[in-house]
């Protein structure tokens, strides 16, 4: 069978360091190949490589081919792609016309909008007329990503790179977006997977490339890799992919550090999220468990002062807290420190990783600011990131970077509450179970600090002694 996309010993260098390394791979019709490994491994590199795109100032050797030229890419984020000024039914309707510019004008309006239904319904976008009338700011996630999905089948796209596509995904939304991409490869085209994501990738994947440090470790049939790994990297990144460990809490019942009493939070009018009484000692950890647009990440800005349109109380240490952070003291803002999915929006682009970090030490606790870099540095260095990294700008680091980088940050605050949102979803499995260690063994070492764990991923709120679910806007401890 001929490839329809070929990538042969890719060399990409960046200031004299190479973050690809003689990869090697093709992509075939109708089949999903999988490129895994950890954050900062080259996998994104390598898929956008396929589209032609590299990193500023890059120097590059080898061989990239693409039937017709044509690839499509649905980004991990996929808002940053779509015009927020136009609605989709535009977005769309401009690239339908440019595929029937052949036929009769007369004809051509019709086929145009034929064009943009058959790409929705490949895509599963159901509620066609609706979403056409929306702008993408109207979508959820999801429809977003579907959208742009749509997007490359219209353009005519030989072959589709998806860029960690499941990534903060509820399982029932994952299920969607792997029945998604197995109706494009029944349409006879490639898909070029990007995911830290092993359940999903054993569920679509034809083909695996694992990746270390910019290299291929290993590659072949799916079933062959997962069965038979062959590479010791392969084997532990199979071995980390299980439950995480349970953190305990020395801290008597009781004693809460935060507590929640009668929340009830709105968008505008409508109310979004209901609690009861909710606490969280220190020591121990409470996860926030539930499906996607359940609340979860409400209740945590509720928490951090980002969401004030609410009734009911929020207490530290028994004293309420202002609902909005501009009302909160130095202090109240430090105590309760909010870690966000999205590592790479909360970074300014133009300044280097770890005088944002150490900014935190500076602000919140006055901290001099030789002093505050030299504490950035020790808990970077502690959570993986050498000194070589933090002084880039956060587009020269990857997601799984970033997101170190973001917990440091919120670290140096040397809070009381830490609330984490879907911080591990964008993980590979060692890096994630990592993360998951390290944060057990600050509650381990930190009786004053309560951690909020908000997760979809059951495996990962494994960590937590006690649990609360959201469903619906109901919030009901388990």
């Amino acid at each position: 069978m001929n490839a329809v996309a070929e990538i042969e010993d890719l060399r990409i260098e960046v200031g004299g360091r190479a973050i690809v390394d003689g990869v090697s791979l093709r992509a075939l019709p109708g089949k999903v190949t999988a490129l895994v490994g950890s954050s900062g491994s080259g996998k994104t590199t390598t898929g956008l490589a396929l589209l032609g795109e590299y990193p500023a100032g890059a120097r590059v050797t080898g061989r990239v081919r693409v039937a017709d030229g044509l690839a499509g890419y649905v980004p991990q984020h996929p808002a940053a792609v779509l015009n927020p000024a136009r609605r989709v039914g535009a977005l769309l309707g401009d690239i339908a016309r440019g595929q029937v510019r052949s036929l009769p004008r007369s004809e051509r309006r019709a086929a145009a909008r034929e064009h943009v239904f058959t790409a929705l319904s490949l895509a599963q976008l159901p509620d066609r007329d609706e979403v056409l009338r929306r702008y993408p700011h109207q979508l959820s996630g999801g429809q977003q990503q579907r959208v742009v999905l749509a997007q490359a089948l219209l353009l005519g796209a030989r072959v589709v790179v998806a860029d960690e596509p499941t990534t903060g995904q509820d399982p029932v939304t994952k299920r969607r977006i792997v029945e998604r991409l197995s109706a494009v490869a029944a349409q006879g085209i490639a898909v070029v997977l990007l995911s830290h994501d092993l359940d999903v990738v054993r569920t679509l994947a034809d083909e695996v490339v694992v990746m270390r440090d910019g290299r291929v470790v290993e590659s072949g049939p799916a079933e062959r890799v997962w069965h038979a790994p062959a590479h010791a990297w392969t084997r532990q990144l199979l071995a980390a992919h299980g439950p995480a460990p349970k953190a305990t809490g020395r801290v008597p019942p009781g004693q809460a550090v935060l507590r929640v009493r009668d929340l009830t939070a709105r968008h505008g009018a409508t109310p979004v999220l209901r609690t009861g009484d909710l606490a969280v000692s220190g020591g121990t950890c409470l996860a926030v468990l539930g499906p996607s647009g359940s609340g979860k990440t409400t209740l945590g800005r509720c928490l951090a002062g980002l969401h004030r349109d609410h009734d009911g109380q929020v207490l530290l240490d028994g004293t309420p807290l202002p609902r909005s952070l501009r009302s909160r003291t130095r202090e109240q803002i430090a105590a309760v420190q909010y870690v966000f999915q999205d590592a790479r929006a909360a970074f300014d682009e133009h300044r280097p990783v770890l005088d944002q970090v150490a900014r935190t030490a500076i602000r919140l606790r006055g901290v001099a600011p030789a002093t505050a870099r030299a504490e950035a540095r020790t808990v970077l260095d502690r959570l993986g990131l050498v000194d070589e990294l933090v002084h880039r700008l956060p587009g020269q680091l990857s997601g799984g970077e970033l997101q170190r980088a973001a917990l440091a940050r919120a670290l140096l605050a040397r809070p009381r509450v830490l609330v984490c949102d879907e911080i591990t979803s964008g993980l590979d499995t060692v890096t994630r179970r990592g993360f998951l260690d390290l944060l057990a063994t600050l509650l381990r070492d930190r009786d004053d600090l309560a951690l909020i764990l908000i997760t979809h991923d059951a495996a990962t709120a494994a960590l937590a002694s006690r649990t609360v679910v959201v469903e619906a806007g109901e919030a009901i401890e388990h």
